[in-house]
């Protein structure tokens, strides 16, 4: 065989033998070892990502517990200058979760065919109005108020007028304008987050959340 032919045997059987090679690493796959550093960089990546996806989902829940309340205190409102009446929006705890309901036919107690919110079990209203300690928030202000009685909270009943005016309904009376605003409070055991109701002297309602710092 020519010196020629020889070489260029020897060069393509090294070729053949080197893609052999490499075939056979490809099917080897991952090695344990490889598999353990993947599965722990996933670990270490799920550990950082779902407790921050949880805390917004909860703080998610907060937000929409406190919106079903302002959507219902205006419900209450718009109802109670339509059936020309004085209108309550009362809470309660029934079978551990906390609801709110509108009382249209202002007996003090719920009936089927009244408008009825529920909350998931570790959301519920605060007993009145935070003080800033204990790890809770301070009391929102509404900054331009002229108002000089203290803001109605948790422990009083808000009842909208024939006129759909909000009070604070006590005794069977409701009195407006109220002496002040109103601002309820809601907290998840699951963070120890919060949100509250704003409902001003003229009705308007807003939902607001508490950053750590501030309401907003």
């Amino acid at each position: 065989m020519p010196l020629k032919t020889k070489r260029l045997s020897r060069m393509f059987g090294r070729r053949q033998m080197n893609a052999t090679r490499r075939h056979k690493r490809i099917e080897r796959g991952f090695t344990l070892l490889e598999l353990l550093v993947v599965l722990t960089i996933f670990g270490v990546i799920a550990g950082i990502a779902i407790p921050q996806f949880m805390h917004v989902l909860y703080n998610s829940q907060l937000r929409s517990a406190a919106a079903e309340i302002s959507d219902l205190t205006q419900q209450a409102r718009i109802g109670a200058a339509r059936a020309n009446a004085i209108t309550p929006v009362r809470f309660q705890l029934t079978g551990g979760l906390q609801q709110a309901y509108i009382d249209q036919n202002n007996n003090s107690s719920w009936d089927a065919t009244e408008p009825l919110v529920a909350f998931p079990s570790s959301i519920v209203g605060a007993s009145g109005a935070p003080t800033g300690s204990g790890g809770t928030p301070t009391a929102y202000t509404l900054v331009g108020d002229s108002s000089t009685g203290t803001p109605f909270d948790n422990s009083n009943v808000i009842a909208y007028s024939a006129r759909g005016l909000p009070c604070n309904y006590t005794s069977g009376t409701c009195a407006t304008p109220a002496a002040s605003y109103f601002v309820f409070y809601f907290t998840d055991s699951r963070t120890n987050a919060w949100s509250a109701v704003l409902v001003t002297k003229s009705g308007r309602s807003k939902v607001l959340m508490w950053n750590g710092a501030a309401w907003q």
